[in-house]
């Protein structure tokens, strides 16, 4: 490999960061934010489902812009995109079933349908799925359409569970809090793929945040805690801001990276 494309390669990967606990942890905080900044905008500031989907849309064109112009992985910014890809993913589906009227049923399968078609238009062109590759802007424009995807499915999923099928907010962040507990024993117990894992429990995670989200904020006689949007996003979003401090600090989440770099620095 030739160093500059060495150096385009190292750039573009310390873009994405490691798959950590602090990975995880902050994605479900950002799945619930996801939920209940949507709510709160909407209906709390009286934003209006409309108003509060242009308004968000807008800020995340302009954070991918800042995200892809960017030479390597910056945690603030990156954390920012996804909860914007979180907020924007669940406003999509809520646009469909309440504007338009469409089913959750039929949500659930459009998007399980267009993250699919990303997946194998990516594989197709790459011929390789995982985020630890992700060294081109076609790759990353994948990776960021392909996580649009996996929040709106997420969200119709979750609403499906929780009210279509009535198993209520708290059964289902069992439920979906244990689809990944098994997922998780797949990949350390029987070495299960680790690309079909990540991205099996990147799915499932959306409906657990958004599920945890409704749990806590919605009113008690709606089977919530009734903490309220606002309060229940205050928390969520004070928690991300505290954890992404500490990862830019820290570099937690760019050990990997930064061996890979190393290690790189010194080959011919």
């Amino acid at each position: 490999m030739n160093t500059s494309l060495r150096e385009n390669t190292l750039q573009m990967l310390n873009k994405v960061p490691e798959v950590t606990l602090y990975f995880w942890i902050i994605k479900i905080m950002c799945t619930t934010v996801g939920e209940t900044a949507a709510d709160f905008l909407n209906a709390d500031l009286h934003f209006g489902l409309t108003g509060t989907s242009i308004v968000m849309s807008i800020l995340l064109a302009i954070f991918v812009i800042m995200q892809l112009r960017r030479n390597k992985y910056v945690p603030w910014l990156y954390w920012v995109v996804v909860v914007l890809v979180s907020i924007v993913g669940t406003l999509i589906t809520d646009n469909l079933v309440d504007n338009f009227g469409v089913a959750l049923e039929t949500t659930t399968i459009a998007f399980s349908l267009a993250l699919l078609a990303t997946f194998a238009a990516w594989y197709a062109s790459e011929k390789t799925l995982s985020i630890h590759s992700i060294f081109t802007k076609k790759r990353e424009l994948f990776y960021w359409a392909a996580i649009l995807f996996t929040f709106a499915l997420g969200t119709a999923a979750g609403d499906l569970a929780a009210e279509g099928l009535s198993l209520g907010y708290a059964k289902s962040v069992v439920i979906f809090g244990s689809l990944i507990g098994i997922v998780t024993i797949a990949y350390y117990g029987f070495k299960v793929n680790a690309v079909l894992t990540f991205w099996i429990a990147y799915i499932l995670t959306r409906p657990l945040g958004a599920s945890l989200g409704d749990y806590l904020s919605k009113p008690i006689a709606n089977g919530g805690l009734g903490l309220g949007a606002a309060v229940t996003n205050m928390i969520f979003f004070s928690a991300i801001v505290g954890l992404v401090i500490d990862l830019t600090v820290t570099w937690q989440d760019m050990r990997g990276h930064a061996a890979s770099d190393a290690i790189s620095s010194r080959s011919p």
